[in-house]
């Protein structure tokens, strides 16, 4: 005989379902497309131009410079579940630990040499050495990074990412930048004020 359902079961299966639905990266939309307020339809609203400049050598006055396609540069990106980056790494540049909670990215490396890397849940490192042509994917949600090997030639790469808004939690900002206490950093980090002082002041503003 087929015991009784708990009471329980079904909104819990209904909470569940609910979780699954709220954690996709994008709303589904039920037109083609979203027309942005007080736009005009027509092909420029599909087009964002002059990134020739952009696709070719490092940042002029940084040690890595970003270019994003994400919903705020191109508005119609609205519910298409996607967006790109282009990264321009000066010599030894490095794109500091980060995650983006709402994609993952595919990095396609156009330029130069980089060492890239990401840490899965378990705490294991995955990490690896790209040149031009090559492609490698950051999982959703998880920390990564890329880096310059060269001192003295600049790298271009280009990511892809499954949102229009990927999202970025720049680690040592959210870490020492955003007024977490010190104390609590100190205890969570073993070590003293003075080294948290200085990491605190260093990514301040």
């Amino acid at each position: 005989m087929a015991s009784k359902s708990s009471p329980l079961l079904l909104p819990l299966l209904i909470l569940f379902l609910s979780a699954l639905l709220t954690a996709r990266a994008d709303p589904d939309i039920t037109s083609d497309f979203i027309v942005p307020p007080g736009a005009q339809l027509n092909s420029s609203l599909f087009t964002l131009a002059g990134l020739n400049q952009t696709l070719s050598g490092g940042p002029k006055n940084t040690s890595l410079e970003i270019t994003k396609v994400s919903q705020l540069e191109l508005p119609v990106l609205a519910g298409q579940s996607v967006s790109l980056a282009i990264l321009q790494f000066a010599p030894n540049g490095t794109n500091p630990l980060h995650t983006h909670p709402r994609s993952a990215e595919l990095l396609l490396l156009l330029q130069g040499t980089l060492s890239v890397g990401f840490v899965d849940s378990g705490n294991r490192a995955y990490t690896q050495v790209l040149y031009e042509g090559d492609v490698f994917l950051f999982p959703k949600g998880l920390v990564h990074f890329q880096t310059n090997l060269s001192p003295e030639l600049p790298a271009v790469a280009v990511s892809a990412f499954g949102s229009s808004n990927a999202g970025l939690v720049s680690l040592p900002k959210a870490l020492f930048g955003s007024g977490v206490g010190e104390g609590v950093l100190a205890n969570s980090f073993k070590t003293d004020a003075t080294v948290i002082e200085t990491l605190v002041s260093a990514n301040m503003g």
